[in-house]
This record gives C-alpha cells, structure tokens and sequence, in this order.
C-alpha cells in the first residue's frame, strides 16, 4: 500500500528529493546522498544499494567534514599569516570557512531528515524541525 504524501515538509528537507510516500522518493534521496560522497564511494554497490546505509555514511562524512572546517576556522588566525598570506586573504578565508560551516549543517539537517524518514518508512521522519 502507498505511504501517504507529506503536504508540508520541513525547510531543511532538500529540495533535489521528493517528498517520502511520493512515488520515486527513494531514488532521488538515493541520488542526493550520493552527490554529498566523494566520488570514488560511487563504486561500492553495498553504499548505492542501500539508501539508510548511504544516509548514515553521508552523515558520518559531514561530520568529518565540519569537524575539518571548524578546524581551519579556529586556526586561521594563527596559521595562515605563517604561509605569507595577507589579511585580506586571511580575513575572506574565514569567512569562507564560515559560510561552509552554515552548508555543512544545512546539508546534515536534510540527511538527519532522509535517513528518519527511511527508517520509519513513513513521512513522519521529514516533518521532524531541529
């Protein structure tokens, strides 16, 4: 039996799936997290078969990420004037990095998302606000 449509998804929810109980909606959440790995991740069948496995792989991968960034971040001060870099560079690098930081979360709150809804395998999961 088809789930039923959510009418109203969460901001955070990405805009690139469909909405869960929609016909399809697992490929493009498929095809989503897929586009947040490295490439070389395309190549394991085990990852593109298995879409909570690919949302849990995609969260541990933002975590990683933004553990790097907020990494760079605290140290740009400190390190960067050591590479001969002028402080404008200095200063528009962390803002980069800031900016980076606000995607990754955005980016993590919509696998946050994804995978509740896989694995309630309801529209519940997509309705959840953090």
């Amino acid at each position: 039996m088809p789930q039923a449509v959510l009418s109203t998804l969460s901001p955070d929810w990405p805009c690139q799936v469909k909405a869960p109980g929609t016909h399809d909606w697992e490929r493009t959440a498929s095809r989503w997290l897929r586009d947040l790995l490295p490439a070389r991740y395309a190549g394991y069948s085990t990852l593109t078969r298995n879409p909570a496995l690919l949302a849990r792989h995609a969260q541990l991968q933002l975590q990683h990420e933004m553990r790097a960034v907020r990494q760079a971040l605290q140290t740009s001060r400190v390190e960067l004037p050591t590479l001969g870099l002028a402080e404008t560079v200095i200063e528009t690098s962390i803002r980069m990095y800031a900016v980076e930081l606000d995607q990754l979360n955005r980016l993590a709150r919509g696998v946050r998302l994804i995978a509740d809804a896989l694995a309630a395998g309801a529209p519940v999961g997509a309705q959840r606000r953090r």
